[in-house]
């Protein structure tokens, strides 16, 4: 955005728009208290719309304070800095933060504190390669045309880039286009068949890396869930041999306890299609774990695993004794489980 022509109207502006833009992401000092603390509050605040100015103001004043310790240094002198200015760029950079990270489908809670709701676009890959591409060239470009210049002698005519940047960020929003346009056709294509007879419930389609035509389905049937993978360019989804089924397990105790838990409740909060697994500790001391998965983090071996099982992220659990009385947080799987107490 800076190099697309806002750094040509005040100084500084590349420098505010590059901090504001990772300021959002300030709220990984919540891990300090613990994961279950931190998973409560990652893309709260600092991601919401009543968040952004606070970051603005934040970053600005940053900022400022390095200009005064450089003492009040600037490449153009005929460009100085416009505080105001900055604010308002400052701002623009924490909403596109939120935007991109709309776009993914771990979502956002942008109303918060006054609404808990989580909103997620479901279009691109938390990582997208082919974004990430264009963006790079947008920066590069420019800079191999500069040393070109400079080996021939020629005059700098200001700052560069500003087509090259220009040309990604509409690049970008045609990707969406793209991306938005193959996903409506993904979840149409889930929701217009039955599952072993059953009607949908609801039926959502997330996002296979770097492919803008491979998605993982998630749909959900009164009695069990489906996971399917789907082509957007074909009319229907994958024959049945490729479907995996998920029945919804039985309500109990164990469960329900698990899930009045902060972390359970925390979970639930944030998850679209929620599945809970238990298993029952050994004697002498015994007891439960139960372990949350959102399904849309459930990636089929279709997908991404072709040689192993489906691919899990991020799940978690919570440990009971016998009483049912919550004894930690449990987070990863096989040797890298950890156990956390759980918070106040």
């Amino acid at each position: 955005m800076g190099r697309a022509g806002l750094n040509r109207k005040t100084a500084l502006a590349t420098l505010t728009l590059t901090l504001a833009a990772e300021a959002p992401d300030l709220d990984v000092l919540s891990r300090i208290k613990g994961p279950a603390f931190a998973f409560a509050h990652h893309r709260g605040f600092t991601h919401s719309f009543l968040g952004v100015p606070l970051d603005a103001a934040v970053v600005v004043f940053f900022v400022y304070l390095i200009w005064r310790l450089r003492g009040r240094k600037i490449k153009d002198p005929n460009l100085p800095p416009r505080w105001g200015l900055l604010f308002l760029y400052a701002c623009l950079a924490g909403l596109s933060h939120i935007l991109l990270d709309f776009t993914n489908n771990y979502g956002v809670r942008p109303f918060w504190p006054f609404s808990e709701k989580w909103y997620s676009w479901d279009i691109v890959f938390i990582f997208e390669p082919i974004m990430f591409g264009f963006l790079l060239l947008g920066l590069i470009v420019p800079s191999l045309f500069s040393l070109i210049d400079r080996e021939i002698g020629a005059r700098s005519r200001g700052p560069r880039g500003r087509v090259a940047a220009t040309l990604a960020l509409f690049a970008m929003v045609l990707l969406w286009g793209l991306r938005d346009f193959e996903h409506r056709r993904a979840v149409n294509a889930l929701a217009s068949r039955t599952y072993q007879n059953a009607e949908p419930l609801r039926a959502s389609a997330y996002p296979a890396m770097a492919d803008p035509f491979r998605w993982y389905g998630v749909v959900e049937t009164p009695a069990f869930f489906v996971l399917a993978p789907v082509n957007s360019l074909g009319p229907e989804v994958d024959p049945e041999d490729h479907l995996s089924i998920r029945y919804k397990p039985e309500e109990t105790p164990v469960t329900l306890a698990a899930k009045k838990s902060y972390l359970g409740r925390v979970y639930l909060d944030w998850a679209q299609y929620p599945i809970t697994e238990t298993e029952t500790l050994p004697a002498p001391e015994g007891g439960y774990i139960v372990n949350f998965q959102d399904l849309r983090f459930v990636q089929l071996p279709s997908l991404l695993t072709p040689r192993g099982g489906p691919r899990r992220a991020l799940g978690a659990g919570v440990q009971l004794d016998k009483n049912l009385h919550v004894v930690a947080d449990i987070y990863g799987s096989g040797e890298k489980q950890q156990a956390f107490p759980e918070p106040d």
